[in-house]
Formats: structure tokens, sequence, C-alpha cells
């Protein structure tokens, strides 16, 4: 199986064309391949602040919109088969297995944060796929060390693509 990507648009902001999906796609294979990842499926949902604040307040416990929500399944998969499906042997969970996550991206914050840095809502918006993309493999920013690694890591892939500042 290789990369794929699903994507879903749940907000009315900005239209999602295939120029958009492409783009998104051509920065999760750069992504993967920088990471050795060769397989798996990345879930992504584009929304309104909205939306996003409700689930910023849900799983993380904080009561305002942000841009990027990331929900890897690496760890949580194994434990959901455990507890909600019974496997007869040799039987396989039919796909859940190669998802590696969610990103779920508010554009309305997106398209913001976009002006504010005087860059395109493209670039922006590939920024935070890969962040979220990153965020699924297991990296983090809670500390200046690993924050400039991820930094490092997002720059690069988006400079490959041709998405600098």
């Amino acid at each position: 199986m290789a990369l794929q990507l699903e994507w879903n648009n749940e907000q009315e902001i900005i239209e999602i064309g295939q120029d958009l999906i492409d783009l998104l796609n051509t920065l999760l294979q750069k992504a993967a391949e920088a990471e050795g990842i060769t397989a798996g499926e990345v879930a992504l949902t584009f929304v309104n602040d909205e939306e996003i604040h409700v689930l910023n307040r849900e799983y993380r416990g904080i009561d305002r919109p942000t841009d990027v929500l990331s929900f890897a399944m690496n760890d949580a998969v194994e434990e959901e088969q455990e507890i909600v499906y019974e496997l007869e042997e040799g039987e396989e969970l039919g796909g859940l297995d190669d998802l590696l996550g969610d990103i779920i991206i508010s554009v309305e914050t997106a398209q913001a944060q976009s002006e504010e840095y005087g860059h395109s809502l493209y670039r922006e918006i590939g920024f935070l796929f890969v962040h979220g993309f990153l965020h699924l493999l297991g990296y983090d920013h809670q500390d200046e060390a690993s924050e400039a690694e991820m930094m490092s890591k997002q720059e690069a892939v988006l400079a490959e693509a041709g998405l600098t500042r």
C-alpha cells in the first residue's frame, strides 16, 4: 500500500480545489519519504474556527480555536482493537491498521495567519499539514530542542515543494 491522503471539507470559507489537494499530496509524499514512511493513510479535514474550537476544548481541554489538531492512531489502534474489536485469528481490521491518523485544519485561522505572516494561504495550509503529519509520527515541540527539530523538518519539506516564505 502506498501513502494515501483522504480528505473531507466541512467549511465554507474557501473552496478546496484539486490544486490544493495535489499540493498536499506532494507534501505528504515528501514528508513521508524524509521520515522513511512508505505506506499508510492520513485523513485530513478542513473546518472553521468554531468546529476546531469545539475539538480543541473536548480533546485538549483548551477553550479556544487553534490552527491544526492531530490525532495519531499508532498507539490508540492497538488498544481499540483489544477493547472494541474481537478479531478472529488471521482476520485484519480492514484498513484501520494503515491509518496513521487524522489532521484537522481550521482554514479560517490559516487564512488569518497567512495574512499575518505575509505569505500565501497555500503555504500556510501546507505548513500546518506537514506540522500535523509530523505530530502523527510522534514529533512534538514541548521544548526548544524538539521545536527546532520539528521546524527544521517542516521547512525542509516545504522548501523542497517550493513553498518558501
